[in-house]
């Protein structure tokens, strides 16, 4: 077990992701995710949850008719799922080796957590070739980035940390986020997810904010009537393909074709 693994570990056996996926924010996220995941994918197509964490979206598409298996690499996640469903083959594994998987087997494959707790663009690469090898012949790979600029703006200013950001060199000149000590997360702007695209030889078919502006917002979301915040998800719903809007989200979801 690397460092990192450990890291992950110890953050997610305290961190709980079904109560922010549950949030207000949370929802806008899940309900854009969803959006697109049944837009590109046909109901029972096999569907692999790469970092499935506790199941939010694998038990959820598996109740809808998908044919869905999950990967989780924190113990105490894929155990939640275990005890959710069972029957949802769910199994301990790495994003960056897949290799107890066929390849060629599945329609599409979500990497919903792993390509941005990976912060080598070595490992981002590679993790995304072994989904690749996983895949169909045009078969369609899910990956979600978190954003630099919302780290800045929110981590940074808002929370007070800028100036000892720049001072330990944790961010450069040009305000862009670099790779130091035991951050667990990467943060990336639009060129960066584009070089990892173009890389990966896939081809793209959409790029998404999966959460907009719900993160910065997410007293007032909390505060709004169900009413007001159906019609914010449906703002929401309705701009997030908009160019000038993904850089500031939270996270951005890339949706590639094999």
């Amino acid at each position: 077990m690397t460092n990192h693994t450990k890291l992950l570990e110890n953050y997610y056996n305290k961190f709980n992701e079904d109560k922010r996926l549950n949030s207000r924010r949370g929802q806008v996220e899940f309900t854009t995710n969803l959006k697109y995941i049944e837009k590109y994918i046909p109901l029972g197509a096999k569907i692999l949850d790469v970092g499935a964490g506790t199941g939010k979206y694998s038990l959820y598409l598996d109740k809808l008719g998908y044919d869905v298996e999950a990967v989780e690499l924190v113990k105490q996640n894929l155990n939640v799922i275990k005890k959710k469903n069972p029957n949802l083959k769910s199994y301990l594994g790495n994003a960056l080796d897949l290799s107890f998987l066929k390849e060629n087997t599945y329609d599409a494959i979500l990497l919903f957590g792993p390509i941005y707790h990976l912060k080598k663009r070595s490992e981002q690469l590679k993790a995304i070739e072994e989904a690749k090898r996983l895949l169909k012949p045009n078969g369609l790979l899910f990956i979600s980035y978190c954003m630099n600029e919302y780290a800045i703006i929110t981590h940074g200013f808002k929370d007070g940390n800028i100036l000892t950001a720049i001072a330990s060199g944790k961010v450069d000149e040009n305000f862009h986020i670099l790779e130091k000590g035991n951050e667990l997360y990467d943060y990336v702007r639009l060129e960066d997810i584009n070089f990892i695209q173009e890389k990966s030889n896939l081809k793209r078919l959409k790029l998404v904010s999966s959460d907009g502006a719900s993160s910065y917002i997410k007293d007032t979301l909390n505060k709004m009537d169900q009413s007001t915040f159906e019609v914010f998800l449906n703002y929401h719903l309705k701009t997030c393909e908009r160019q000038e809007l993904l850089g500031a989200s939270t996270h951005i979801l890339d949706i590639l074709k094999k």
